[in-house]
Formats: structure tokens, sequence, C-alpha cells
């Protein structure tokens, strides 16, 4: 089994947490990439290493990559994790709340490809996994500029997938719903944080950042030859 660079976005907490932690465990080189780098310094993994990156600068995520190749080799794996959730509604909700949104969940998505994908496509070989949701796939109360960045992930997700598939780099959607995370945290909107916490519990709790890195690696683990395009998991009695 091939054991590449896995660079992983958004590896501060939550998700991309548990992602890096899967895939260390695993016996994978990880790069980790953040805005916060004590967090991930904390993890005090081996075969790692951690830059500081603001994904909606492609310089930062490109000199990260750079950096990280040199010590582990070329990056087997690119992991688009990095994603803010401000819920609100458009006709009230600060426009910077939508741009910074669209900044980072579309726009740092894009920067991370443009990153990997030029050697990917040279060496023809590579997988980008990209974190949407299941906002990205049905609309929800509250989420119309977020469900407009998670639908905007899925899609070029696909067609991405559809124009490299020629060249044996995968393109991966992983799709989860309510997850244990800082996400909802950065929704200024307090009604609708509450709202949200009480829909969890109405649902019998959210699903661990660790569940959601189990399916990453899944995907990830399979032949090359063999993509699973798309993974949506959420909690079982969550209903959309």
């Amino acid at each position: 089994m091939k054991k590449g660079l896995i660079a992983i976005t958004g590896a501060s907490s939550g998700i991309g947490k548990a992602i890096a932690l899967k895939f260390a465990k695993e016996g994978y080189p990880v790069l980790l990439m953040a805005r916060r780098v004590e967090e991930m310094q904390a993890l005090k993994l081996e075969n790692c290493l951690v830059k500081k990156v603001d994904v909606t600068n492609a310089d930062t995520i490109s000199a990260a990559i750079i950096e990280g190749e040199q010590a582990f080799g070329p990056v087997e794996c690119l992991i688009n994790n990095a994603g803010v959730m401000l819920l609100g509604d458009p006709g009230s909700q600060s426009p910077e709340e939508w741009q910074h949104m669209f900044d980072v969940n579309v726009k740092g998505l894009l920067n991370g490809v443009h990153a990997v994908l030029p050697a990917m496509k040279e060496r023809k070989n590579g997988t980008v996994i990209n974190i949407g949701s299941v906002a990205g796939r049905k609309t929800l109360p509250g989420h119309a500029v977020y469900c407009g960045t998670k639908f905007a992930v899925h899609a070029m997700t696909e067609n991405m997938r559809m124009e490299l598939s020629a060249h044996d780099v995968r393109f991966i959607t992983i799709a989860p719903g309510a997850t244990e995370s800082e996400l909802i945290s950065h929704t200024t909107n307090e009604d609708i944080k509450s709202g949200y916490e009480d829909w969890k519990t109405d649902i019998g709790g959210a699903i661990r950042a660790e569940d959601v890195a189990n399916s990453v690696y899944f995907a990830f683990s399979q032949p090359q030859n063999v993509c699973i395009r798309e993974i949506v998991l959420a909690p079982t009695r969550q209903e959309p």
C-alpha cells in the first residue's frame, strides 16, 4: 500500500482533526493546514508537518504544499475540509458573512485544488476529497447562503471528477449531516444557534467527527481504479 502524503485543510479541530488522527494512525505522513497552529501541534503526530494556512490565500496553501512535498514526497491525497457555516436570513444577514462563506468554502477549496492538481495530472495519480454537506444536496431553513456554497462544492467536485478521470485522478465528495464540531459556533444569530442545538437533541444527537473521518479513509483506501464518488452520512433520525 502506498503511504504518500495526505494534505488536510482545516485540521485544527472537528472533522479535520479527526481525519488527521485517522490517517496518522494508518501510517501516512500528514500535512496539517489551518490558522490555529497550536491546536495542530498539540496532536504530536509523527511524520507530520504543521503549517499556518489561510485557505483564502492561494500563496499560503501552495507554499505549504511545496514544503510538505519536500519533506514527505508527492501529495497522494488532498482533503479540502476547511469551511465555515454562518446560518442566517439573507434579508438581514451581514453581506460580509456571505462573502466569508464563499471565500472559505468555495474559493478556499479551489485554491487547494490549484496547488496539487497539475502534479497529480502529470503523475496520473492522486485523490482529492472535498468535504461537502447534506446542505449541498437539499435546501434547509436558515441555510440559504451556506447551501449555496455547499451546492457549489458538490457541483465542482462532480465536474472535476468527470474531467480528471482520464488522468486517473479521483474526486470524491463526503457529505455529512449534523456532526459534533465547532461549525455551528461560527453562526452569529443566537436564535438560529439555539434552534439548531434543539434540533440536534430532537434527532438523538449528531454523529461524531470520527465517523466522518472513517468514511473519508474508506473512500480513499479503495484501489485507484475505484472511485467512490460520494458518501452521504448523517444521524439515523435526521430526516433532511
